[in-house]
Formats: C-alpha cells, sequence, structure tokens
C-alpha cells in the first residue's frame, strides 16, 4: 500500500514538473518579445543576450505608434474582430440550438452537410470566396473581412453537442407556461449556454484578430489595414525595423490576454460539455 502511495506521489511530481517545463518552453518566446521591445537598437543585437536591457525605453512604442498610425490599425482590428465575434455567436448558437432541440425533416442529414464542410481546406474555397466578395462590393473594406466566415461548422457543432446535454424538460415546462419559442430561447435555453458562448468568443476573437492572410487578400488600401498586416510592413525587402516590431507586436497581444482573462472561467466547461454526448 504504501507502494503505491509511494508511485503515486512520484508520478504527481513527475507531472507537474512536466507541465512547468511546458510552461516556460512556450512562454520563454512571449517574454523575450516584451522585454525586448523595450531595449535599444543595440541592445536588441548584444552579444551576449541579455533579456532586460540595460536602459529600458519606450521609445520604441512611441516612435511605432507616432509614425505607424498604429492607432487607427488597433481600432480596425478591434472592429473586425469584435463585430465578426459577435454575429458569429449570434447565427451559430441559433443554428446549433435548431440542429439540437427541433425535429424536423433532413435534419441529420443536412447537419452532415455542415460538418462535412470541416473537410475542404480553405485553399480550395478561398477563391470562389473572393470571386463572390468582388461581385458583391465588399472586397477593400472591413465588411468583406467579417461576413465570409461567421457561419462556422465548428462552432455550429459545439453549440449542438452542449445542447444535446440540456435536457427537453426545460423547454416543455415553458411551453405549458404558454412561453413562445423565441422567449424559450432568449430567457431560458440562452443563458444555460454561456460556457459555449465563451468558447466561440475565445475562438472567434482569437482568430480573426490574428488572421493576415484572407485580410491581405481583402484589404488594399491602407487606412483599412488590420494590425497584422500592419505588422507586417516592418519586414522590408532589406531590412526589418525590430524595435517597432517588436512594440506592436507586444501591443498586440493585450487585447487576446484580456479576452481569455475574462472568459477563461468558462472555456473547460465549454469545450468538454460541447465534446460529449452526441
Amino acid at each position: 500500500m504504501k507502494t503505491k502511495k509511494t508511485a503515486s506521489k512520484w508520478r504527481t511530481v513527475l507531472l507537474y514538473v512536466s507541465l512547468s517545463l511546458l510552461t516556460i518552453l512556450f512562454l520563454t518566446p512571449i517574454v523575450w518579445v516584451i522585454f525586448s521591445s523595450f531595449k535599444t537598437a543595440g541592445e536588441l543585437f548584444s552579444w551576449p543576450p541579455t533579456l532586460i536591457g540595460q536602459n529600458p525605453t519606450l521609445g520604441n512604442y512611441t516612435r511605432a505608434l507616432q509614425e505607424g498610425n498604429f492607432g487607427l490599425y488597433i481600432w480596425n482590428s478591434v472592429f473586425t474582430s469584435v463585430v465578426a465575434t459577435v454575429l458569429t455567436v449570434v447565427i451559430n448558437v441559433m443554428s446549433g440550438y435548431v440542429f439540437a432541440k427541433y425535429r424536423f425533416v433532413g435534419r441529420n442529414v443536412l447537419f452532415a452537410l455542415v460538418l462535412s464542410t470541416l473537410m475542404v481546406p480553405l485553399e480550395v474555397i478561398m477563391i470562389p470566396i473572393f470571386r463572390v466578395i468582388v461581385s458583391t462590393g465588399l472586397h477593400n473594406s472591413l465588411w468583406g473581412i467579417i461576413i465570409p466566415a461567421i457561419a462556422s461548422p465548428t462552432a455550429v457543432f459545439l453549440v449542438r453537442q452542449y445542447y444535446m446535454h440540456i435536457a427537453d424538460d426545460f423547454m416543455e415546462a415553458a411551453r405549458i407556461d404558454g412561453a413562445s419559442e423565441l422567449k424559450i430561447f432568449t430567457h431560458i435555453m440562452l443563458p444555460m449556454a454561456k460556457p459555449v458562448i465563451a468558447v466561440l468568443c475565445i475562438i472567434s476573437f482569437m482568430w480573426r484578430w490574428n488572421d493576415f492572410l484572407w485580410p491581405r487578400l481583402v484589404i488594399h488600401d491602407r487606412s483599412l489595414f488590420t494590425i497584422q498586416l500592419a505588422l507586417a510592413r516592418y519586414s522590408g525587402e532589406f531590412s526589418v525595423d525590430w524595435n517597432s516590431l517588436l512594440a506592436m507586436s507586444t501591443i498586440s497581444m493585450i487585447p487576446v490576454i484580456i479576452v481569455f482573462v475574462l472568459l477563461q472561467k468558462y472555456i473547460i466547461g465549454g469545450i468538454s460539455a460541447g465534446g460529449v454526448k452526441g
């Protein structure tokens, strides 16, 4: 018995040591970027390298914000990410709810068709989507970034699986009390979906905030650049403005970190509940 307890204790210690090493491994590049954003050009390329510069400065931030017009780029990213996240949540929560709680002819076939789109690579449909964006007049506009991907099969799947985990008794009781279908959804079923909604918010916001390829195809006007397109401007053909790039990269991390910290208490419950019970 004592041997089993000792073995269990060592497994726990090994697990925590492994997780700590992985955490350090993943956080090291981020910490390096943050501290390097306060270094001067000379300290940035000094050898041997140091984590913290001898003369930390905010000059990289002020120069990048003043000369790079980053206030506008950050606003463009905030607008596209927030609006796209709201629309993604609204459309996919309603779709997943319908697939989970309503019975209609062809429901399973239609749901299978929705899931089958996950097997289609983005590169295959990128040109057709781009042609639709051009033909509808959304080319070179922020709405051309927002609209194409607000209906997500992954999101529909997560919401549907989550609602399958909730008993139909809540809906039946509300119907007996005379509640309309809309009121049942907005007042009863929607508040129950807070965990999966939080997951969708995090996934959608991070995806839109960090997206580079699609905005690069759609946007040509520099005043409509998102933060990721603006960061790419610091990488020239023959040189890279590392100081400004590191400073703006650090700023670009802040919104994603804020969203994750605010919603992290829901994410484990939302993913685990959405992954069980078919």
